[in-house]
């Protein structure tokens, strides 16, 4: 019978596809995954995506948290995801966004808007981190579901590998700030260019750091690289990069 609950969890030495596999033998296919890069940036956008993978002979190797791949393998499996993938999906959230509504806020309706998007309905949607409500169908949020689920490792890299090729063009308009190198990410170069030039329109203007230094106009503390939200922000659930 389609649509009864999940029995068990499955184990984390079960394999990345064990989560559609049980959803699938409980009558939910097909199963996306939702996941976002920049969440802990403060410049450029929020890029979320969602995917639904094809199951059997037709299953992508070597899937896994993006953080946890080099960026030549990213692209490599970029590309399989977005050639072989039963639906996939972006939406890119502007930095002003972020500013007017709020980081979290825009990270759900992201991730709503991302698998709205898709081809293909899901019948069940797996979330990193925090559940996505108001998608009209079951979900479970899953801490650290990019290294355990298929389909949410798989929307990470996509979305990591969207958002680093948006940060790249953004070097090229605003080269002072080194944004092909960091991605707009709390780093101490970062905050050296922050004190040198001021923020430029893509930062994150509700970002701690980035408000100081409009403030000093050039006297920003220097941070520290980190994979955590900019202290003083809500919503701390670590950088999605």
């Amino acid at each position: 019978m389609k649509g009864r609950p999940l029995r068990f969890t499955p184990r984390r030495d079960a394999g990345l596809h064990a989560y559609e596999r049980a959803l699938e033998h409980a009558g939910f296919s097909p199963v996306a995954g939702v996941d976002e890069a920049g969440r802990g940036a403060c410049a450029g956008p929020l890029v979320v995506a969602a995917v639904v993978l094809r199951g059997g002979r037709h299953r992508i190797e070597g899937l896994t948290d993006s953080k946890l791949l080099t960026p030549a393998r990213r692209e490599e499996l970029y590309a399989e995801i977005t050639e072989r993938a039963l639906a996939w999906s972006t939406v890119v959230i502007p930095c002003h966004d972020i500013d007017r509504i709020g980081l979290h806020r825009c990270n759900v309706t992201g991730m709503r808007r991302a698998l709205a998007a898709l081809d293909e309905r899901p019948d069940y949607v797996l979330s990193d981190g925090f559940p996505v409500p108001g998608t009209g169908v079951p979900g479970l949020a899953i801490v650290k579901g990019d290294q355990v689920a298929a389909c949410v490792a798989a929307a990470s890299i996509v979305a990591k590998v969207t958002r680093d090729r948006i940060m790249m063009d953004l070097h090229e308009r605003y080269p002072e700030y080194g944004f092909d190198v960091h991605k707009g990410y709390v780093t101490r170069a970062h905050g050296e260019a922050l004190a040198a030039h001021g923020p430029c329109p893509e930062h994150r203007f509700s970002f701690v750091n980035v408000g100081r230094a409009l403030r000093n106009l050039g006297q920003v503390e220097l941070v520290e690289e980190t994979e955590g939200e900019v202290p003083g922000e809500d919503h701390t659930e670590g950088a999605r990069a």
